[in-house]
C-alpha cells in the first residue's frame, strides 16, 4: 500500500534527515538508467517541500548531469533500514548548478562544501510516495567511509580539472557539463 504527495511533509523531512544514505536515479531517452547511492550529509529539502537539492561530489562519472540536462526526469528513494519500516520517493524535474553560476552561493549555504563537491543538483518536486518497505532489512550504520574525502584530499586543482576535460562525456557518449574548480578546492 503506498500513498502519494505533492510535495515533501514536515514528517517525511523528518525522516529523510535521519537517513545516512539515498539513491538517485534518473535516464535520458536511448540511454542506460543511472541509479546511484548517495552518502554523507548532502541532502536538503527546500521552499517548504516544494524542491530539494544534494551536493555531488567528483567521483566515477557525472550520468546524473548528463541525464538531466538530456531529459531532466529524476527519482530520490531513501528507505529506512530501522524501525518503523518505509520507503520513500521524491519525483520530479532536476537540474544542475555549477559553482561558476549565480545561484550557487544561495544553494552552496544550506551545505557544508568540503574538497571535491563539483555541483548542486536541485529537484522540482512533482510528488513523492510512501511504501511499506517490509522487505527491507534492518541495518546498522556502523560509520561513514572515509575514502572519498581522502582521494580529494591528495589531488591538487589542476589535476581534478584535467580530468573533468578529459570525462566530458556520458558512458552513452552524452555531453557532460564540467564544473569551474571551487575557490576552496
Amino acid at each position: 500500500m503506498s500513498d502519494f504527495f505533492d510535495h515533501i511533509t514536515a514528517d517525511h523531512a523528518a525522516f529523510i534527515a535521519r537517513q545516512p544514505v539515498f539513491f538517485v536515479a534518473t535516464a535520458a531517452p536511448d540511454s542506460r538508467i543511472n541509479l546511484s547511492p548517495k552518502g554523507l550529509d548532502t541532502f536538503r529539502v527546500l521552499n517548504d517541500g516544494r524542491s530539494c537539492a544534494y551536493l555531488d561530489y567528483g567521483g566515477s562519472g557525472n550520468e546524473t548531469n548528463a541525464h538531466l540536462a538530456a531529459d531532466g526526469r529524476i527519482t530520490i528513494m531513501f528507505c529506512a533500514f530501522d524501525q518503523p519500516a518505509l520507503i520513500y520517493r521524491i519525483y520530479g524535474r532536476g537540474r544542475f548548478v555549477l559553482p561558476q553560476d549565480a545561484e550557487w552561493d544561495g544553494l552552496a549555504a544550506q551545505f557544508t562544501i568540503e574538497r571535491g563537491v563539483r555541483q548542486i543538483f536541485v529537484i522540482s518536486v512533482e510528488s513523492t510516495q510512501t511504501s511499506c518497505g517490509w522487505a527491507v532489512p534492518k541495518m546498522k550504520l556502523v560509520e561513514e567511509r572515509q575514502t572519498l574525502r581522502k582521494f580529494h584530499a591528495q589531488e591538487e586543482p589542476a589535476e581534478r580539472l584535467a580530468k573533468y576535460q578529459q570525462r566530458n562525456r556520458s558512458i552513452d557518449g552524452l555531453p557532460v557539463t564540467p564544473p569551474s574548480l571551487l575557490p576552496y578546492s
